[in-house]
């Protein structure tokens, strides 16, 4: 049976656009431990480039830990989880251009997409905001 691993993932944009950053937190579902948490500082970007950036920086870095892991990823951003879910259109290019990369990342994973309330995502949205503050990306 795979490894189950759930990646928490949050974006956020100071102006929107503005100073923007990336947030994930990868969890093994089953002890709870926090396994990584990834922030990435992405300069001048609105909250929906954040949002996915957060969505691809944690499934990559949840697929480094286990190839063969299914993943739930869970996120504030109803805009991200219903149009990666298929329920919701991709209107903008950008947008369309970020989900593509999410998809092709995904390709043969296991995935299951949940909204969360912003309260329950705390942990992303910290890691978010310390890439925003330091100005600067990092992986731990």
């Amino acid at each position: 049976m795979a490894r189950e691993l759930i990646v928490e993932a949050d974006g956020g944009s100071r102006g929107n656009p503005g100073v923007a950053g990336a947030g994930a937190v990868v969890v093994d579902s089953t002890t709870g431990e926090v396994l990584a948490e990834v922030g990435r500082y992405l300069g001048h970007a609105s909250n929906n480039v954040a949002e996915y950036t957060g969505l691809i920086s944690g499934v990559t870095r949840a697929l480094a830990i286990d190839p063969d892991a299914e993943l739930t990823v869970r996120m504030d951003s109803k805009l991200v989880v219903e149009q990666m879910s298929g329920r919701w259109k991709i209107k903008h290019p950008a947008m369309a251009e970020l989900a593509a990369e999410a998809r092709r990342v995904l390709t043969g994973t296991p995935v299951r997409f949940e909204w969360v309330p912003r309260a329950q995502n705390a942990r992303a949205d910290r890691v978010a905001n310390e890439a925003m503050d330091a100005r600067a990306s990092f992986d731990r």
